[in-house]
């Protein structure tokens, strides 16, 4: 269902005429109707949860609204605490921005204004996108023969003139993780010449969280810095909270070049501050996650295709001769959102982890689309 701006507005004024004329809290699926997604389409396309937010997210958040008038400094402040404690360091360590992007562009326009920054060909590189629109240069490492993140070739290239190191682990899109002792050794090598930029959005959902950040390395001095989001697990990608640990001059460097800490609501940094250890929605959302994977990696087989091994809530599919454009048309001809082609990388195509009903969908849809598609 399409809602022109005037019909939007006209809605969401009756809806919040009935909130303020009742006290009425409108359930999820009154809410669906205006901020969810649209009426018949599943959203497999930008890695959200859909159980989120939490209860406990909800209610804090709902609560904020009544204060809304005011900045969040002190917010700020609490989460911040949170996470140091969680990590034992300490809170001039940490800055929370409005989503990882935010700070990690940031980050990325500070160090390319000297030397390059390096990367990977096929990687989320919205960060490094944003250093190039600002004049700054970014070198691309390939990936190697199964899509892997080559740590190897990445340290000779690190060991030149570059300023920063990015490495999303695990990938997106692939979906794959490194080896957290390989990548431990690699990263404290590379830290020795430039700085290296670890992003772990998606590291709460990895089999083993703990075991596969770097954020240990931060705390024993080396020249790292680690990002997370509220995006993913948490289920408050609309919030836009995130945050980032390193070195205390890394984190003043971020705040004195960018906007500080005034880009995040006051709302968002509620419901990030109640989720942050609850740790009973975490675990249900993981389960949810994994349970749609499968799915999806039963599928996929049934069909007679491939897929990565995947750490995280979403798939990287091949397809083999087809093309991830064509492919993703044909999905959304079924009211499924996906993916379609990454770079030069045509016949991959990624889902997202979403509802099981609509991960069930996309089960469904698979073998008409490949049918469609001549496969």
């Amino acid at each position: 269902m399409r809602y022109s701006r005037r019909k939007f507005i006209a809605n969401s004024t009756s809806l919040l005429s009935l909130v303020a004329a009742t006290n009425f809290i409108p359930n999820r699926s009154l809410a669906n109707t205006f901020y969810g997604a649209a009426d018949g389409i599943a959203r497999l396309h930008w890695n959200e949860n859909p159980y989120g937010p939490s209860k406990k997210a909800i209610s804090s958040m709902i609560e904020s609204t009544y204060e809304g008038a005011y900045y969040p400094d002190h917010l700020i402040g609490i989460l911040k605490s949170m996470i140091a404690e969680k990590h034992d360091i300490e809170t001039n360590q940490i800055a929370i921005s409005s989503g990882s992007t935010q700070v990690l562009s940031n980050l990325s326009q500070i160090m390319t204004r000297t030397n390059p920054m390096l990367g990977m060909v096929l990687g989320w590189d919205t960060h490094l996108l944003s250093a190039e629109a600002s004049g700054g240069k970014v070198i691309r490492q390939p990936n190697g023969i199964n899509l892997e993140i080559n740590l190897n070739e990445l340290e000779l290239k690190a060991k030149k003139d570059v300023s920063a190191v990015s490495i999303v682990n695990p990938n997106n899109p692939t979906g794959t993780i490194l080896n957290s002792k390989r990548l431990t050794e690699s990263v404290i090598r590379m830290s020795k010449k430039a700085l290296v930029i670890v992003d772990e959005a998606y590291n709460e959902i990895t089999n083993d969280p703990d075991k596969n950040t770097m954020i240990g390395l931060v705390k024993s001095g080396h020249n790292v810095a680690v990002s997370r989001t509220f995006s993913k697990i948490y289920g408050l990608a609309g919030q836009r909270i995130g945050y980032i640990i390193s070195q205390p001059e890394v984190i003043q460097s971020i705040i004195k070049n960018g906007t500080g800490h005034f880009s995040v609501s006051l709302t968002g940094l509620a419901g990030a501050i109640s989720s942050y250890n609850d740790q009973e929605f975490l675990n249900y959302s993981k389960s949810k996650i994994i349970e749609a994977r499968e799915m999806i990696n039963d599928a996929v087989a049934s069909n007679g295709l491939s897929a990565l091994p995947s750490q995280t809530n979403f798939v990287f599919v091949n397809i083999g001769d087809l093309n991830a454009n064509e492919f993703r048309d044909q999905m959304k001809q079924h009211g499924i959102l996906i993916q379609g082609q990454y770079g030069s990388f045509k016949n991959w195509s990624r889902v997202s982890m979403g509802k099981i009903e609509d991960i069930q969908r996309y089960v469904d849809a698979l073998p008409k689309v490949l049918d469609a598609l001549g496969n």
